[in-house]
């Protein structure tokens, strides 16, 4: 009798044990699963300025597709598989150049070898004009209302925010490497107190 009690104790022992293995097992399996959607598919970002409004608003929480212009090795930004280069509109989410610690995020404007002008915050591109549907320009003075003529260099982006007179881009400081964009932004899944934006589709 009390062999058998001995049986079924380690019996049941092995069962928990077993069973906390499953649930080990399952959770390292998840937790590399989110590490490599956050490193080749898709990232969570929240926006912290003004400098995309209206189009993006001080607290809404974005997601960035990474998968879009290709797979890259994660820490050396190296692209492993190229899918497509940013197109001129998208938004990206990028390495600040000045301050690689930081992420901005900004409008593509400027390809590569490109030549842009700016005169009284009117934008030409290869001596036409663009037709900048998403700026907004709130104040009449500010800087940097002409600019150029200037060509954006191999490999690299001219990148503006949407809020003209209050965003900090590439006519302050220069052009983003094209090994530092992250991703494109796609779409605002978290936004308070402005919850109609719940879903929506960034463009």
């Amino acid at each position: 009798m009390a062999r058998a009690k001995e049986i079924k104790k380690k019996g049941n022992t092995e069962r928990k044990k077993s069973i906390l293995r499953e649930y080990l097992e399952a959770a390292a399996i998840a937790v590399l699963l989110a590490l490599f959607i956050r490193a080749f598919v898709v990232q969570a970002f929240k926006i912290p300025s003004g400098s995309m409004e209206p189009t993006l608003l001080i607290g809404d929480h974005i997601l960035v597709n990474k998968f879009i212009y290709g797979i890259k090795a994660p820490f050396i930004n190296k692209t492993m598989i190229p899918m497509r280069d940013p197109k001129r509109g998208d938004i990206i989410v990028f390495i600040y150049p000045l301050d690689r610690k930081k992420d901005f995020i900004k409008r593509v404007i400027g390809l590569p070898g490109d030549e842009i002008r700016i005169v009284n915050n009117r934008i030409s591109i290869n001596g036409k004009r663009y037709s900048d549907p998403y700026s907004i320009y709130r104040d009449n003075g500010g800087e940097n209302k002409n600019l150029g003529p200037f060509v954006v260099p191999e490999e690299s982006l001219f990148v503006m925010g949407d809020n003209r007179d209050h965003s900090y881009d590439s006519r302050y400081w220069g052009f983003v490497p094209m090994e530092s964009v992250k991703g494109k932004a796609m779409i605002i899944y978290w936004s308070w107190p402005h919850w109609k934006r719940f879903g929506h589709i960034i463009r």
